[in-house]
């Protein structure tokens, strides 16, 4: 037996990452799943009648120890990868999809659900029962519990390729952006660039005993350097170098992975008698089908694309006047759209970030959230860390009852995917009585600290912070008996609200007073400067929305229709971004091929999700405006039906109880300076 087969012996049951050795997880995950597949066994086995407590209580609660291997290592798979661990999930990937099979597919197993599903009206049932009830038996019919024998195995041919599949993309997602960097020796083409910046180069460049900068596409490298050097061709260089991820002449290209996951899901989807992927994803999301999600983002796009034309006309009009640019590329518009918004506000991200300190902003997120809803965040020195930069946190009510275990993993390097996500070691649920407190983690990629500075993040960082952390509020405060319903186990463009909303704050004084501290004098943020992020919140609104739905039709038209024909993805990308585009096309450049969230993360049809959330978020914040921006009431409104509530009844059905109402789009609209 593993030590990942056991119960941990740590504080508070947290992982014990520095005792786990890599050679420990295959015999673990060997066994958690022979474990499992007894569970069930004994559960489709039962002579008994099927009841709501002997099936599906039972299956709830089935694999927990699988799930908690599941969670250490993909987690770690994401955040500290190596190519042994890589080798690990390519071995361990198509077994855990052959079980998942083998447990949906389960003829006596899915005879005990349907057994109790059919006389669901005549049973006692909280609103949680009724949920997972309802959700068990549709997860059983949506994965083919209803097909014949020879649909069933090549249902499970699918699925063990799409496992494969999706970790290859994201293996080379990341190989493509380890081996690339743009190592420079002159200094004048540092020309433009903030000092942080600089440094962090140089000091990349010293890591390698190399003389002068290198700068690389990791986000905190590569956005400072498209979005203030002077020099043109380097920024040509660099945004080319990002836009070619996985779409190159060599072993880590994705075309091939991409054609092959988006037809594999069509046919998938077809086998379980779906017209789409997109058919079956949207069968359970609030927007319902494809025909309302087009409807939502062609509405939105109506809306959206004269003010992105005209700021765009303005953007160039702008560079023109400034430096004779007679048109617009892609690796000109972060640069001179912060020259404009410099010039329109007065306002530099490089003026704002010695305010925003990153320990200093992570105290006021907690600030925030004490306010909001009496929580306490301790740091600890006890609790097991995968790697040096991580950070242990207690979190705990007004009565000092243990809430949850909080990790933070902000740095990047090479072991860590681009990007930022919320994600958990451990789900809170309730078992004989106990309520198991979640083990919740958020992991970004900001600026590390130099010799001379603190990290220091850029206003959207900021944002990109108290997002995550809003996510990872709705893992704490979980409140559910099952681990399934449990935090953000709800409708995936349900998901995005308590993310979305918290992101509010940041433009707020009151929050931004709590925080917003210059890194050497202790200063407030000056009235003025918060004045001038709030009047350019909405700065290019219009571009940055068009962006946004740019991305959810791309995801559409891979899901949304039959892609069997499609043969070359640049072409079919192209054709897609006809309505949305506003620079000239890029031949070298794919977005496929590297749109992790969509062919890696659980974004397929989802993407559109991003917007209907803040439709939802400006709705909600809206409610707060009203009553103050740290109403008790509110709050606790919020707290006890959106954020502890998980997927226990329909994301409407809980909206309207926080809210009193559906949401109103017009709140979104008018925040966006669209209306």
């Amino acid at each position: 037996m593993t030590l990942l087969n056991s119960k941990f012996q740590t504080v508070h049951d947290t992982a014990p990452f520095t005792q786990i050795k890599n050679s420990d997880y295959l015999p673990a995950f060997e066994k958690a799943i022979v474990a499992t597949r007894q569970e069930i066994d004994h559960i489709a086995a039962n002579k008994d009648a099927a009841t709501f407590e002997n099936t599906l209580e039972a299956l709830a609660f089935s694999g927990m120890e699988l799930d908690r291997i599941s969670n250490i290592f993909f987690n770690l798979n994401s955040a500290e990868t190596s190519d042994e661990l890589q080798e690990i999930a390519q071995e361990i990937a198509p077994k855990l999809s052959a079980l998942g099979n083998d447990i949906t597919l389960n003829e006596g197993l899915f005879k005990r659900v349907k057994a109790v599903y059919d006389i669901k009206d005549t049973l006692t049932l909280t609103p949680e029962q009724d949920m997972l009830l309802t959700k068990n038996y549709l997860s059983f019919v949506r994965n083919g519990a209803l097909l014949k024998e020879e649909q069933k195995n090549r249902l499970r041919e699918i699925d063990s390729s799409l496992s494969i599949l999706s970790l290859k993309f994201g293996e080379n997602v990341l190989s493509e952006t380890n081996s690339y960097q743009l190592h420079l020796t002159n200094e004048a083409d540092l020309a433009g660039l903030p000092e942080g910046a600089i440094e962090e180069a140089r000091s990349l460049a010293e890591s390698q005993n190399l003389e002068g900068w290198i700068f690389t596409l990791d986000f905190p490298s590569y956005l400072p350097f498209v979005t203030y050097a002077d020099n043109r061709k380097l920024r040509k260089e660099l945004a080319i170098a990002a836009g070619r991820k996985a779409f190159q002449n060599n072993e880590f290209n994705n075309e091939e992975n991409v054609l092959k996951i988006a037809k594999l899901r069509h046919e998938r989807a077809n086998v379980l008698g779906y017209k789409t992927h997109a058919h079956f994803v949207l069968e359970e999301r609030m927007a319902q089908n494809p025909a309302r999600v087009f409807e939502f983002l062609n509405d939105l796009l109506k809306k959206a694309a004269p003010a992105a034309k005209k700021e765009f006309t303005e953007l160039l009009d702008f560079a023109r006047e400034l430096d004779q640019i007679d048109h617009l590329e892609k690796w000109d518009g972060a640069y001179y759209s912060e020259k404009l918004k410099q010039q329109r506000f007065n306002l530099d991200d490089e003026i704002l970030k010695p305010y925003f300190q990153l320990e200093k902003v992570l105290n006021g997120a907690f600030e925030v959230a004490h306010r909001l809803y009496q929580l306490r965040f301790k740091e600890v020195f006890t609790i097991e860390k995968y790697h040096e930069d991580v950070q242990t946190f207690e979190v705990t009510d007004a009565n000092n009852r243990l809430i949850a275990i909080f990790y933070t993993d902000f740095f990047p390097r090479k072991s860590k995917r681009n990007g930022a996500w919320m994600t958990s070691f451990k789900s809170q649920y309730i078992l004989n009585g106990s309520d198991q407190r979640p083990h919740i983690s958020i992991v970004c990629n900001f600026t590390k600290p130099t010799a001379t500075k603190p990290s220091l993040l850029t206003f959207n960082e900021v944002t990109t912070l108290f997002h995550e952390f809003g996510h990872a509020l709705h893992g704490m405060l979980a409140d559910t008996v099952y681990p399934s319903l449990s935090g953000t186990n709800v409708y995936w463009d349900f998901v995005e609200l308590p993310s979305q909303i918290m992101e509010n704050w940041c433009y707020e004084k009151e929050a931004l007073e709590l925080f917003a501290k210059h890194y050497k004098t202790g200063e407030v943020l000056p009235m003025d400067l918060i004045e001038k992020i709030k009047e350019s919140a909405s700065f290019q609104e219009g571009m940055a929305t068009l962006r946004q739905i740019s991305f959810g039709l791309l995801d559409m038209a891979w899901h949304g229709q039959d892609p069997t024909e499609i043969t070359n993805l640049k072409a079919f990308e192209t054709e897609q971004f006809a309505d949305t585009q506003l620079y000239p096309d890029v031949a070298e450049n794919a977005m496929s091929t590297s749109f992790s969230h969509i062919f890696q993360g659980g974004y397929s049809s989802g993407y559109y999700s991003y917007k209907w959330a803040e439709v939802l978020d400006a709705d909600a914040f809206a409610y707060f405006k009203q009553h103050g921006i740290f109403n008790s009431e509110i709050a606790l409104k919020f707290k006890e039906n959106i954020l502890s509530k998980g997927g226990t009844e329909h994301p409407m059905t809980l909206y309207k109880k926080f809210r009193g109402q559906e949401p109103n789009p017009e709140a979104l609209l008018k925040r966006a300076g669209l209306l």
